[in-house]
């Protein structure tokens, strides 16, 4: 199926490849993200894209994304809950409590909020229903050195997405959290210059095509209501995940 999904973070990286792997696909495309020029250079001029620049963590320009969506579309089908950050790796008595809000904000608050809009209009729209992605991440399941508030954000959506997919059941909507390990977008090109390890070492890590990520998020939104991928990990192979440490 083809319809319009609200993807956040669409500004750059993992955000923008699966945008403009969504367009090509034919679907009609909302792209959120705090910068109104990255958003535009994400559409390429595509007439199917709709720019709605948002920060994720203000409920107000969150309701004002799916309000625009809606409004041109007549319903949300999909919602790609992407955007997120992080911040340098450090013991967690050394980040500041702004950072900590930074990230809670912008990971969490804005995956919820984003969550919550979807869900209410999937559930009142005819027809009924829709699919939530959240973006995850392998720190889901095993965290990184100094990497607290990135690391519990990811820990709480997957949370979140078995909460949905559970709650969406009666109103056709599906939720599945898609977890990247080593995507090369500018938020991992610290990998290939090395970064720190378990065994307190510093090592380059092999990264994967940001475009493995945008094909296994199309996949998830293609499939019928009445299928869902509830979680899916895609990574660069060779990266130390599973015997991290």
């Amino acid at each position: 199926m083809t319809g319009g999904i609200v993807i956040t973070g669409a500004g750059s990286g993992v955000g923008r490849a699966t945008a403009r792997r969504f367009l090509a696909a034919g679907w009609r495309v909302a792209l959120a993200g705090r910068r109104r020029e990255a958003l535009e250079e994400t559409a390429e001029g595509a007439a199917a894209a709709l720019i709605v620049p948002t920060d994720v963590g203000d409920a107000e320009q969150v309701a004002a994304l799916f309000d625009a969506a809606e409004g041109e579309w007549g319903r949300v089908d999909a919602l790609f809950n992407n955007a997120g950050t992080g911040v340098p790796p450090a013991p967690i008595d050394e980040i500041s409590v702004e950072d900590w809000r930074k990230v809670l904000s912008a990971n969490l608050d804005g995956a919820v909020l984003c969550a919550r809009e979807a869900f209410g209009r999937m559930r009142r729209q005819d027809p009924q229903g829709g699919r939530i992605v959240n973006n995850g991440s392998i720190s889901a399941y095993v965290p990184r050195p100094g990497s607290v508030p990135y690391t519990v954000t990811k820990h709480a959506i997957t949370g979140l997405t078995k909460t949905l997919a559970l709650d969406g059941r009666p109103f056709d909507i599906a939720c599945g959290q898609i977890d990247i390990g080593n995507a090369e977008t500018p938020m991992t090109a610290r990998m290939t210059q090395g970064v720190p390890q378990a065994d307190g070492s510093t090592r380059v890590e092999p990264v994967m095509d940001v475009e493995h990520v945008a094909d296994a998020v199309l996949h998830m939104c293609s499939l019928p209501l009445d299928a869902n991928v509830l979680f899916m990990t895609v990574m660069a192979t060779k990266m130390p995940f599973v015997g991290r440490g």
